[in-house]
């Protein structure tokens, strides 16, 4: 029998109301840590998006890229309001 897996989609930002990234992954500690060292050439690292502030979990790798292909496709005002909805201040979610 296998280990059941989570899934994460997850937001990033470069400081309140800053840039923001949208990802998803299956190990998100190792994920937020390769971001916060830059240790993979792309958008995070370019634009030091480095704070965690909003995360879901998903049980299956079907909804968690569905549910991050929605969120990507939002204006930047919704994914800021779905933000402050559980994290208003933008403090950094420690993992």
């Amino acid at each position: 029998m296998s280990v059941p897996k989570t899934y994460y989609v997850y937001a990033l930002a470069s400081k309140r109301n800053g840039t923001l990234y949208i990802g998803m992954t299956n190990n998100l500690r190792r994920r937020i840590s390769e971001h916060k060292e830059k240790s993979i050439p792309g958008f995070t690292q370019k634009y030091n998006v480095t704070i965690l502030v909003y995360f879901e979990k998903f049980d299956d790798p079907r909804y968690a890229i569905e549910r991050e292909k929605v969120l990507k496709g939002w204006l930047r005002k919704k994914k800021i309001a779905l933000i402050e909805s559980v994290n208003p201040e933008w403090k950094e979610i420690e993992l």
